[in-house]
């Protein structure tokens, strides 16, 4: 659960491509998340792209590219920042769009296998779910 937030928010365009140094890029990790979350267009725009429903910026694309691996590997390879924005990311969509949380869990955790995996990390932060 943590990891597919992780990747999910990273919305937040964290995770890009994978350096020289196995790590994401950092170039996104200057996005302005909040300005996403408060913006349903935006953050429609993102979310679309993640469910195959819409077009993809660069940024998004990328994204949706590195979320599978993001998931498997808890995130290992994210940058602080973009753990910090995951973790925003995931609080939002869980406490504001439900109906997407369980659209995105469909599709990246069909089996529930983060979430069984995450579920009790998730609850320690405060992360209902």
């Amino acid at each position: 659960m943590k990891l597919f937030i992780a990747a999910l928010v990273v919305a937040s365009m964290a995770i890009a491509a994978v350096s020289a140094d196995d790590k994401y890029t950092t170039k996104y990790d200057n996005v302005d998340v909040d300005e996403i979350l408060k913006s349903d267009r935006l953050f429609k725009n993102y979310y679309n792209c993640l469910i195959d429903q819409g077009k993809c910026t660069p940024d998004a694309r990328e994204l949706k590219k590195s979320l599978p691996d993001a998931l498997k590997t808890e995130c290992s390879k994210c940058s602080e920042k973009q753990r910090q924005n995951s973790d925003k990311v995931l609080r939002y969509i869980i406490d504001n769009k439900p109906e997407e949380w369980k659209v995105l869990q469909a599709k990246y955790d069909p089996e529930q296998t983060y979430y069984n995996k995450y579920k009790i990390e998730a609850q320690k932060r405060g992360i209902k779910i």
